[in-house]
């Protein structure tokens, strides 16, 4: 049973990958377009630039909710690197309790502040707000499933991985 949740869950991941990687293809498509457009045509298109910024918030907070593991996030490494295996849990517990309460609190006004913003669209596309910034109350919620998920990993016992530069990223 746990085998078959992890491979459901390994696909889901590469979906998610995935629409992450067609969302970057598309914004360096109409990146191109807004260059081809202004340049070469000296006409100015203002949804090339709505679209991109668009397109980048969904890129930011999907991939955050659902493609970047905690172990690639960034921290500060000075104090959990030197930290021991039980000082590191203590550290996580403390993080998880921060993040799901301050999470957890903002969230009724999150979701009445996107729910609000209906009213509004953005100026070429259209966009309802709401719709745009939908993407925050999924990342919103990712982040306490999460955080629930690691804390009470760490309360169990299992201390976070210690870092390990020699499989550090540039971060590019």
């Amino acid at each position: 049973m746990k085998s078959n949740l992890m491979s459901w869950g390994a696909w889901l991941r590469a979906r998610a990958e995935n629409l992450i990687a067609f969302m970057l293809f598309s914004m360096f498509v109409i990146f191109i377009l807004q260059i081809l457009f202004r340049y070469a045509l000296n006409l100015s298109i203002g949804w090339t630039h709505e679209a991109s910024v668009a397109l980048w918030i969904w890129i930011v907070l999907f991939g955050s909710a659902f493609v970047i593991r905690e172990v690639e996030e960034i921290r500060f490494d000075f104090f959990w690197a030197s930290a021991s295996s039980g000082a590191r849990r203590i550290m996580q517990i403390i993080c998880a309790v921060a993040l799901v309460v301050a999470f957890g609190v903002s969230l009724p006004a999150v979701i009445d502040y996107v729910a609000f913003m209906k009213v509004e669209s953005t100026a070429y596309l259209k966009i309802r707000f709401d719709y745009l910034y939908s993407i925050y109350v999924v990342f919103a919620v990712a982040m306490i499933v999460r955080y629930l998920w690691l804390g009470f990993a760490a309360i169990r016992g299992k201390a976070p991985e210690a870092f390990d530069p020699t499989k550090a990223g540039s971060g590019v």
